[in-house]
């Protein structure tokens, strides 16, 4: 039997080879691509773009931070924040931040927080109202969303404003800025800080003095100083016919 070239030898190794090296090229194609390093942190992405102290403050304080990174590590869902700016929370009447409640201030960021993850192309076609994460006696508060184009306005109610940029927007986290503090009906409507109530006017104690005092006494009426006169007019008459009886 005459035996096998070297050279067709050396070309069969040559394709095994290729085949091998391009198996192992689609297999690391196919794999999917490592996670970003780190859980998400909203924070960090406020303090990035700057001006965003007193809501970074709040979230602190009502330890809402907290809880979106842990409902972005357990939710398929996703989150959209709407991030007020310093000047936001500047241009809120004085005390109107000062005097809510601790409950009322985690209301009130649960409020700029929607459980669910939208793009401001979602937010053009949502069914009105979008839920929030703040919630009542009647179930959860709603933001209002209106549009066209690339513009998109959002409104409580007692305000609205425009969604300017978009600080983050990819799944699973929105993070929108806003130039004005979302403000909720059931937290403001009473007494809202964008208006301030009229109160009716108690009635003046000098027009009741004014009445009283211009009312004539019993004692100085007319019709007794008419009987008086009558009656000493009577007694004169009947002194004089005595007198000439």
């Amino acid at each position: 039997m005459a035996s096998t070239p070297l050279s067709l030898i050396l070309i069969t190794l040559n394709i095994q080879l290729l085949l091998l090296l391009s198996l192992q090229t689609q297999a690391q194609t196919s794999a999917p691509a490592p996670s970003p390093s780190g859980p998400l942190n909203l924070t960090a992405i406020l303090e990035k773009n700057g001006q965003y102290s007193t809501l970074i403050r709040l979230l602190q304080e009502t330890q809402t931070d907290t809880q979106i990174a842990n409902q972005l590590n357990n939710s398929a869902q996703g989150l959209s924040v709407f991030a007020p700016t310093d000047n936001a929370f500047n241009n809120l009447p004085s005390g109107a931040l000062n005097g809510l409640t601790n409950q009322n201030k985690v209301l009130l960021i649960q409020y700029h927080i929607t459980p669910k993850y939208y793009s401001l192309t979602n937010l053009l076609t949502v069914s009105n109202p979008v839920p929030t994460q703040a919630s009542g006696a009647n179930g959860n508060w709603g933001l209002n969303f209106t549009g066209q184009g690339n513009q998109v306005n959002v409104s409580t109610g007692i305000d609205s404003t425009q969604i300017n940029n978009a600080l983050r927007q990819q799944p699973p986290l929105a993070v929108y800025q806003v130039d004005k503090v979302l403000l909720p009906e059931e937290l403001f409507g009473a007494n809202s800080p964008a208006s301030s109530p009229t109160q009716a006017k108690a009635p003046s104690s000098s027009s009741n003095n004014s009445t009283n005092t211009s009312a004539p006494s019993p004692g100085t009426s007319a019709g007794g100083r008419n009987v008086l006169g009558l009656g000493l007019t009577l007694g004169l008459g009947l002194a004089c016919m005595g007198a000439f009886s």
